[in-house]
Formats: C-alpha cells, structure tokens, sequence
C-alpha cells in the first residue's frame, strides 16, 4: 500500500511539472493611431482565442508523461521479479527505479510538448492580432541597392508569341 501512494505520489509530481501557456512570447505593437484601450481589448480577445486553439495540447503533455512514468513502472516491476524470482521486495525495488526512469522520460516527454504548446499558442495569437490590423514585428529585410535589372531586348518566348514587356 505504501509503495502504492509513493507511486501515485511520484505520478502526481510529474503532472505538476506540465502547464499550458500563460501568454505569448511574442512582442506585438498597436498600429499607428490605434487607441492603446483598443489594443489591450484586442489583446485579451486574441489571448483567449490562443489559449482555446491549444488546449488538446497540455493535456496530451499530461498523458503522455504519466503513461510513460506507469509504463517503465510496471516493466520495472516485471524486470525485477524476473531477475531475483519473484520477490517481493525486488519488485518494489524493480517498480521504483522503473518509475524514477520513466518519470525522468515522461518529464522530457512533457516538456516537448509543452515547447509545441507554447509555439501554437504563439501563432494563433500572432495571426489574431494581425488580423486586427496589429503591427507583428519580423525580421528586417535585406535590400540590395546595387542590384540593376537586366537591359537590352526581352528573351523571345518558346511558343512563338510577342515577348511580355
């Protein structure tokens, strides 16, 4: 029994560790002239809209974390029976140590898809508040002033038509 509600325990710490996105992690700017009571309203909308394009997302990071914490714990178990007989206390000993690993699996497990939460949620509200007409910052683009358009007479098209100007 003990060992029971220390496994449960252990499963349970694990789902602590996993949570959904708070907020972006994204800068978006109000575009000129827009009154910033406009924008913050808008920022709650698209939050929102954010946080409910991904809510699948954290709790397939809590299953998948607890399935691989109870997964390793029973092939632990299986593995410490077999080595020593069947014990009892090799069992414990087999599920403990199963469990430790795949709580530490889970864990990795977890957090990617946590990562993958936080990046949807990112281009959702990114795209809502684009939508709105919000200034979303990218990176600069680099413009080649040197660069000079071909001259002379257009390439004469294959099918024989009129070269396009």
């Amino acid at each position: 029994m003990k060992r029971a509600v220390l496994t449960l325990i252990a499963v349970s710490s694990l789902a602590a560790c996993v949570s959904a996105p708070t907020g972006p992690t994204i800068a978006i700017m109000p575009r000129e002239g827009k009154p910033f009571e406009v924008f913050q309203q808008e920022d709650q909308q698209c939050r929102e809209f954010a946080a409910n394009a991904i809510k699948d997302t954290s709790n397939a990071a809590l299953k998948e974390g607890a399935t691989s914490a109870l997964i390793a714990a029973a092939l632990g178990a299986a593995a410490g029976a077999v080595i020593q007989g069947g014990s009892g206390q090799n069992i414990g000993t087999g599920a403990g140590i199963g469990l430790l690993g795949g709580a530490g699996i889970g864990a990795m497990n977890a957090s990617g898809k946590q990562n993958q939460g936080q990046v949807q949620y990112n281009i959702a509200y990114q795209q809502c508040m684009y939508s709105k007409g919000n200034q979303v910052p990218s990176y600069p683009t680099q413009s080649n002033s040197s660069y000079m358009p071909p001259q002379g007479k257009p390439a004469m098209p294959s099918n024989g038509s009129k070269p396009i100007q």
